[in-house]
């Protein structure tokens, strides 16, 4: 059972969501079932089928959460240190084109959203800055070609 590597942050975002989807969104869509069941022919019943199709949805993100947390390493980003990009790590780079800086934090694959800064460690901008340091320029290919990218801050914590 391979482990995946999560900040503390990650860990309780799944949890919270686990919480909601098992205490709230069930009994609801249980619920929408037995309304929908009232109502006669269930063949015909488009409320019905939508209510199990949605219970199957939440269904299956339940055992999904559920296999994450159970194999989730929760890494205390306020131990990690060192003048190396690893996991936890948030980078400050420059985008050696447009000069636009950019910061990211490589976080695990559950919890990224690069809208909001937290990139996968297994996504190519990740890959290609582990173990670099501060004024190293990294080569990253993106779907929309290659980027180069000085590091300029590398911050744990």
């Amino acid at each position: 059972m391979e482990k995946i590597p999560m900040t503390e942050v990650g860990y309780q975002s799944l949890e919270t969501e686990l919480k909601r989807r098992q205490q709230e969104d069930r009994p609801r869509i249980i619920q929408q079932i037995a309304e929908a069941r009232s109502h006669g022919d269930l063949s015909e019943n488009a409320e019905y089928h939508a209510a199990k199709e949605a219970q199957s949805l939440n269904e299956g993100r339940i055992a999904e959460l559920e296999d994450k947390l159970s194999r989730a390493e929760v890494i205390d980003l306020t131990k990690l240190s060192g003048n190396t990009i690893k996991f936890g790590a948030t980078v400050t780079l420059i985008d050696e084109d447009t000069e636009e800086e950019k910061k990211y934090q490589i976080v695990g694959e559950p919890e990224a959203d690069v809208k909001s800064g937290r990139v996968s460690i297994t996504s190519p901008i990740a890959r290609a800055l582990i173990g670099k340091k501060v004024g190293d320029t990294v080569e990253v290919n993106t779907p929309g070609g290659g980027k180069s990218y000085e590091i300029l801050k590398i911050k744990f914590g």
